[in-house]
């Protein structure tokens, strides 16, 4: 059985300007066990879906289960087995962190469940912050009790949002060594995330949307492996030729360039050269997640702009 099942998905918007297409005809599936990368730029249908799953949204039409129920007509069971980490810092200030655990167990009809609370707290850094009362913690604090509050009832299906945006690094690590440690015990894992090196290392099979579309959909691997260029990258205070320009990938003072073959590096070095352009820190390295992301958003770009035409 799989544990989420999003089959023919979609989601119309009623706006001033007529209906909005947020999600269209999405299908995949999430196996038990398993850690699933969800991908996509903003606005492309990630929250939405995600709303949909956790029963905050209705589908327009199309049917989506978590463990066989159905999160409309089985909203109780499938929300039972469901954690969902949102993005937005959601929290009750009129409580400490340890009430605000025992409140959220309490939801889930779970009674002395202060002996899994005691183990979230240490596992997520926040022993010693159990007493303290929500408005006191800082913002990554905050994102902390967000997840200990997805995983008080031992969901078998674990959804995070954005877990880390906006946090410490620290944080990052103690999240994801936890997270993983659930995943191997079975837990499933869907993760949405804009830290496409996070999604790289964690997750093992990807769905990529663009407009309410799926427009990938593989294990990471494969992805990986379609992606045979490998990438020229450099550091440099000068501005590119323009040839080299509406090719590269810049951010501050590093740039990066596709090259298919030693002959295509030596030509943009030589580019480089003829405009003067001072180069350091030069390397050749292998295609990574960000690379085939932003191939396969620019080919569903195009493919869209050709049936348009």
């Amino acid at each position: 059985m799989a544990a989420v099942t999003f089959q023919s998905v979609s989601k119309t918007f009623s706006t001033p300007h007529g209906p909005f297409h947020a999600l269209s005809g999405v299908s995949f599936e999430i196996q038990e066990g398993e850690f699933f990368g969800l991908l996509g730029p903003n606005g492309a249908g990630k929250t939405t879906l995600i709303s949909i799953l956790a029963g905050l949204a209705r589908a327009s039409s199309g049917k989506v289960s978590v463990m066989g129920h159905d999160v409309h007509g089985d909203y109780a069971a499938a929300r039972q087995l469901l954690g969902v980490v949102p993005q937005e810092l959601v929290y009750d200030p009129f409580f400490s962190v340890r009430e605000t655990l025992r409140l959220q167990s309490g939801y889930f009809g779970l009674r002395r469940n202060d002996a899994w609370i005691d183990e979230l707290l240490e596992h997520l850094g926040l022993a010693d912050k159990a007493d303290a009362n929500m408005r006191q913690l800082s913002g990554g604090m905050k994102r902390r009790v967000l997840v200990a509050q997805a995983l008080v009832h031992k969901p078998p299906v674990i959804v995070l949002d954005e877990p880390t945006a906006g946090v410490d690094v620290e944080l990052r690590q103690t999240l994801w060594q936890f997270v993983a440690q659930l995943n191997r015990q079975g837990h499933a894992v869907l993760l949405t995330t804009h830290y496409l090196e996070e999604a790289e290392a964690l997750c093992t099979r990807l769905a990529m949307l663009k407009h309410g579309h799926v427009v990938a959909l593989a294990n990471t691997s494969e992805l990986l492996s379609q992606a045979s260029t490998s990438v020229l990258r450099f550091k440099t205070d000068d501005a590119l030729p323009p040839a080299l320009a509406q090719l590269a990938r810049v951010t501050g003072r590093v740039a990066q360039l596709p090259a298919g073959s030693a002959q295509e590096i030596e030509q943009h070095l030589g580019v480089l050269r003829g405009a003067g352009v001072r180069v350091e820190d030069v390397e050749i390295r292998k295609p990574d997640l960000e690379d085939v992301f932003i191939h396969v958003m620019e080919s569903a770009q195009d493919e869209a702009a050709q049936e348009g035409a």
